[in-house]
């Protein structure tokens, strides 16, 4: 529909496509590490670029299909991937996906294929992506906080055996997980996982969460798994999107320039990083990322005439909104980047240390 792509792309300088591709590696490395897909830093940091929220979630849903793909094989391999739980969550994913995009149509055909229009279909990503992010990073914060050592501290299991009492069958073994879940709690967390994947792009933020705290999958194998479903996921989201032409093709390619690499850095950190660091990371990150959309709110209840604000301050509230979201990004990244380094530096100073004892020893 080339009316709808003439409106919604944005002019690609130099400028824009570097920072296109340092969302992309930055994302990678999230999404290796937490198993989120890294949409949840990507997706509104293109948003804030300049570019419309449709073809953000769709060219960036786009991208999710070949991330996944790496990821999901770099834990595959370090046996971190359930493909029967996925699968089974795979079904009612697809028609998450669909219903998202028949809404996203919806609300971008509100007033035409303007300004307007663009701005409520935002507002709508914004909103969404604001309240469930916001219930996720809250939600791990607390079940961190009511841990009674780090060392000790565990995803809360009160879903999980409240659910296993009901016993609501067929009942679904999973042996990489070890879990044995309800076949009806499955299709009901794969079609809200799809769902979101489809409106904003996040999809590993109720999937993982949900295999880690619903199913009572570890943290490793949920985030594998994750990336594993997303894999399809991404392909079907990215058919549907293209088909309604709001794919764009060049956004896609560059995220893929720095998400490759990415991904690789935060998959090998989830084998050396103590999972309650990655449940905080990932807490805190999520939590600066919904600040930074929930303060972009304001631009767009400006542009749909909401409220009566200067128009002139919309620069400003877009400034601080992307500022937030890169030093959140930015900040998790490094963390993760040092804890990597850190870890690789001791098996070598380990294996140095072994040479060493060999010849001593004969």
């Amino acid at each position: 529909m080339p009316g709808i792509l003439g409106e919604l792309y944005v002019h690609m300088t130099w400028s824009i496509a570097l920072q296109i591709v340092l969302l992309g590696f930055i994302g990678g490395i999230l999404s290796g590490f937490i198993g989120s897909g890294g949409a949840f830093f990507m997706t509104p940091g293109m948003m804030n670029l300049g570019i419309m929220g449709p073809v953000a979630v769709a060219s960036n849903i786009t991208h999710k299909f070949g991330k996944a793909m790496v990821g999901s094989k770099k834990h595959g391999e370090m046996g971190n991937v359930d493909k029967k739980l996925s699968l089974f969550m795979l079904f009612t994913a697809f028609v998450g996906i669909r219903l998202a995009v028949i809404v996203m149509k919806s609300l971008f055909n509100v007033e035409g294929h303007g300004a307007g229009s663009s701005a409520a279909a935002d507002l709508y990503i914004s909103i969404i992506f604001a309240v469930i992010l916001l219930f996720v990073a809250l939600s791990m914060l607390g079940d961190i906080v009511k841990s009674k050592s780090k060392d000790e501290a565990g995803p809360s299991t009160k879903i999980t055996d409240f659910l296993g009492k009901l016993r609501l069958h067929p009942l679904i073994y999973f042996p990489v997980a070890d879990v044995t879940v309800s076949l009806w709690v499955i299709l009901v967390c794969g079609l809200a996982t799809g769902y979101l994947a489809g409106t904003i792009g996040v999809g590993g933020f109720i999937g993982v969460p949900a295999m880690i705290y619903v199913f009572g999958v570890p943290a490793a194998v949920a985030t594998g798994s994750e990336l594993y479903l997303a894999m399809y996921m991404g392909a079907w989201g990215a058919l549907n999107y293209a088909f309604e032409g709001m794919v764009d093709i060049r956004c896609t390619l560059l995220l893929y320039g720095g998400s490759l690499l990415g991904i690789y850095i935060g998959a090998y950190g989830t084998k050396v990083v103590k999972e309650v660091i990655i449940r905080l990371v990932t807490s805190v990150i999520i939590l600066l990322c919904v600040i930074s959309r929930i303060v972009a709110i304001p631009v767009y209840l400006q542009k749909l005439g909401y409220i009566g604000m200067d128009p002139s301050y919309n620069i400003y509230f877009n400034m601080i909104s992307k500022g937030l979201l890169f030093v959140s990004g930015s900040t998790g990244a490094l963390l993760i980047i040092v804890f990597v380094f850190k870890a690789y530096f001791q098996r070598r100073k380990l294996e140095a240390s072994l040479a060493m004892e060999v010849p001593a020893s004969a």
